[in-house]
């Protein structure tokens, strides 16, 4: 069931917005003013916004800005809801990025058209925002996926002052894995391995693949030693996996090395994902099938893997 939230100051209004769309088999949200509807937009992370025009706290004007740089509510529709019939008002409403304008007293069914409209598109851009940012073989979020969701996290950590932690991985000695035993068994071993960090993670955890045998998890609300535990997890279970190699030799038991570093103290998510990296080879170093946490300080990668 899609998700509405109606913000209005007036609750009269609210009430009457809710009674126009009951029909709709939505899931219906109110929030009376601007600073409670941004409250429950993050919340709630509903897929459409009716958003009331004139409010006393907060401007729908001013709402909608915020909503459109928060980088976790930037991508929900707004229709705004005036009575005002401006056309002033119309054109700064849609160049801030609603999709819709409806003026007061709205017409029933001429506001469950647009709402449904609205809803349309919010659905075809949900697909196609899954099959762009999906890797077919994994099923897992893709490179792509991981940086926008590593820099919401980052928004959030330097907002809120929370935890963030971040995983690099990968298959240890996987190259060896397709020269000796063909791309079919890696490609399984990936499947594998994509599996065994679906099994462990948080489901506000995001794991991904980063490309070719690398995955890393975005970890929020985590300090370094949170998140190595749960690589060790994983770590534990993939070495506890045999895949039959269909030759000679009748099974290959997988292993992977984890890099982990945390947010706190750095300065970007890029240096996040570096620091990360350079554990994940340290990790290689020192003998595989390991989990390692970054240094204070980074150190010299080494020359091989």
């Amino acid at each position: 069931m899609m998700k509405v939230l109606i913000i209005d100051d007036s609750p009269e209004a609210l009430a009457v917005a809710k009674a126009r769309l009951l029909k709709e088999n939505l899931e219906l949200l109110c929030a009376q003013g601007g600073q409670a509807g941004l409250i429950a937009a993050r919340r709630e992370k509903p897929d459409l916004i009716l958003l009331d025009l004139d409010m006393p706290d907060m401007s729908g004007f001013e709402v909608c800005r915020e909503l459109k740089s928060d980088p976790e509510l930037q991508m929900i529709p707004v229709i705004f809801l005036a009575a005002s019939d401006e056309t002033q008002d119309k054109v700064r409403g849609l160049d801030l990025g609603a999709v819709d304008y409806v003026t007061k007293p709205f017409n029933a069914f001429e506001l469950r058209a647009r709402v449904r409209a609205a809803l349309r598109t919010k659905r075809l851009q949900d697909l196609l925002i899954k099959y762009t940012q999906i890797d077919p073989l994994t099923e897992l979020p893709n490179r792509r996926a991981l940086r926008e969701r590593l820099r919401q996290a980052w928004a959030r950590f330097q907002r809120h002052g929370s935890a963030l932690s971040f995983i690099m991985a990968d298959i240890d000695e996987f190259k060896r894995i397709n020269d000796v035993h063909g791309h079919p068994l890696g490609d399984r071993a990936l499947r594998e391995f994509a599996r065994v960090l679906r099994r462990h993670c948080r489901e506000c955890d995001f794991p991904a693949r980063y490309g070719g045998d690398e995955f890393a998890i975005v970890v929020p609300d985590e300090h370094a030693e949170g998140a190595a535990r749960l690589a060790g997890r994983c770590c534990q279970e993939l070495a506890e996996i045999r895949l039959d190699a269909g030759d000679a030799e009748e099974s290959i038991q997988l292993s992977a090395s984890f890099g982990v570093a945390e947010a706190n103290a750095l300065d970007s998510d890029e240096t996040l994902v570096r620091r990360a990296d350079e554990a994940l080879y340290r990790a290689k170093a020192q003998g595989r099938n390991r989990v390692e946490i970054a240094h204070p300080e980074p150190t010299p990668r080494p020359a091989a893997r």
